[in-house]
């Protein structure tokens, strides 16, 4: 059984608690060991820390990489700005042994030490790594039935291309494909590839403008017929699923599209049920995609 270092973030456990939960609960029916990591803190976010301060940012992120390595295991995450920072700074502190020396001066004041034993991995590079579409396939009973849904890959999954060798930058297909594993049909749209708007600190400093970005998308999406929209990012999650909200209640958007993490996609498809998942708690409902799935699934039992 693969084992993993199970980073959080902050966006899932203190936003959206389903992420983990469904992360949880399809692990061991895959053959993963994920665990958790006493102590750890924020990635730190590469729009926000890394801009102010990249010593700050390689020492925290260093910290968090250390956690893992006392658990002598590689990290999973399931969020697109931690993937980022914490894939890049072990990276870079790997390729750089003075930058590295500098680094653990630091965190030797804290009781830590960065020795770079670890990997960092994307949840979805895991599910296709260790599992195999062909597993997960197998492993859901239910089943999307052509149902359309629109995936949503975010920007720090396939940027910096030199960082991020297991997809394509201007055509990401994995996302695609564990998708349409589940049954689905994952419709091109346009501007797939564009920023949720979210990043770099632009949702917390112009939430006006970042909602443009998600306004845009989520017309993309509804001109291809998209019945949900599927993330693998919790921060990307948050900006479609509460932004989404927000552009209702100001009057500029009249439809809604649901949002679910992949994770909490595939935990329903292998029949965990969709309150433990936190679905019922979404700022836009998820019932009547929910509803209609369980329906078709008991059409073709």
């Amino acid at each position: 059984m693969a084992k993993y270092a199970f980073y959080l973030g902050c966006i899932a456990p203190n936003r959206y608690p389903g992420i983990e939960a469904s992360m949880k609960a399809i692990a061991p029916k895959l053959g993963l060991e994920i665990i958790d990591i006493p102590g750890a803190s924020c990635c730190p976010p590469p729009g926000v820390i890394r801009s102010f301060d990249k010593m700050t940012w390689y020492v925290i992120a260093a910290r968090n990489l250390s956690l893992a390595e006392s658990l002598k295991a590689d990290v999973i995450v399931v969020c697109n700005g931690c993937y980022a920072t914490l894939r890049d700074v072990n990276i870079e502190l790997k390729e750089n042994p003075q930058l590295m020396q500098k680094v653990n001066s630091l965190l030797s004041k804290y009781g830590r030490e960065y020795k770079g034993e670890v990997e960092v991995y994307h949840f979805i590079d895991v599910l296709a790594k260790d599992v195999g579409i062909n597993r997960i396939a197998e492993e859901t009973p239910l089943k999307g039935d052509g149902m359309k849904v629109a995936a949503h890959y975010g920007c720090h999954y396939v940027k910096p291309s030199k960082y991020r060798p297991s997809t394509s930058v201007e055509y990401p297909e994995l996302l695609d494909k564990l998708i349409e594993a589940l049954g689905f049909k994952s419709v091109q749209y346009v501007d797939k590839n564009m920023c949720c708007g979210a990043g770099g600190g632009v949702r917390s400093s112009f939430l006006d403008l970042s909602l443009d970005f998600t306004l845009t998308k989520l017309q993309r999406m509804k001109e291809v017929g998209a019945e949900a929209l599927i993330n693998i990012c919790s921060f990307c999650h948050l900006q479609f699923d509460a932004g989404q909200k927000i552009l209702m209640d100001k009057g500029l958007l009249n439809f809604s599209i649901p949002v679910l993490h992949y994770s909490q996609l595939l935990a329903l498809c292998m029949g965990v049920e969709p309150k433990r998942l936190g679905l019922h708690e979404h700022a836009i409902s998820t019932k009547e995609f929910v509803e209609k799935l369980l329906e078709l699934s008991k059409t073709k039992g």
